[in-house]
């Protein structure tokens, strides 16, 4: 399910709050664009690549994430439950993030085995280091990791913005519930355009 087919009418009228992210405090975050949730993300590649493009020429630094299970490890166990073993496993093809990309050499990786990008992965204590405030959620899927990211990052004291084109999940519906949420009580939402204009390019 592409977020470019997301009517804006859906969720304008939760989007209550609005703000533009400030380049020199922010840091642009690509939840699990891989190879695995290829059909899901396929749609969303050409605004995820512009986001991307857009923060790399403000010279916003790019995080991805890396979704993946070890077999060997006990860990996490409701996810195993909830999607009946169907797992990312590390290792496979199915786990790299796609080259579509077009990840640089010393761009972060945040390794993760849940939906949310900063359990048990020092991703907090990483952008505290750098004195990062804010965070631009991309990526997939929006009502899963997205979101539980966006969440976390907010209840930990970071600023959120939410993409409505470069994030997907799913279904419709499913990804116009989670951009009500976020704009009700967790994000500020953007897109492409508003980015394009705020970043100044």
């Amino acid at each position: 399910m592409s977020a470019l087919k997301t009517s804006k009418s859906s969720y304008m009228k939760f989007e209550t709050r609005i703000k533009d992210p400030n380049p020199h405090k922010s840091i642009l975050l690509v939840i699990d664009m891989q190879n695995y949730f290829s059909s899901i993300a396929g749609p969303i590649i050409p605004s995820i690549t512009k986001t991307i493009s857009l923060c790399r020429h403000a010279s916003i630094p790019v995080i991805f994430t890396r979704h993946s299970h070890n077999p060997s490890i006990q860990s996490n166990n409701m996810l195993a439950e909830w999607w009946n073993n169907d797992l990312v496993i590390d290792g496979t093809p199915e786990a790299e993030i796609m080259p579509e990309m077009g990840r640089r050499d010393g761009e972060m990786v945040v390794e993760k085995d849940t939906y949310s990008a900063f359990r048990g992965t020092r991703l907090e204590e990483r952008l505290r280091e750098m004195g990062v405030e804010e965070v631009i959620v991309t990526g997939v899927m929006t009502n899963l990791c997205c979101e539980t990211t966006a969440r976390e990052a907010f209840v930990r004291g970071f600023r959120v913005f939410f993409s409505t084109d470069a994030t997907a999940t799913s279904s419709e519906e499913l990804h116009e519930a989670t951009l009500k949420n976020i704009a009700y009580g967790f994000a500020y939402l953007v897109d492409c355009n508003r980015l394009c204009k705020c970043l100044s390019i």
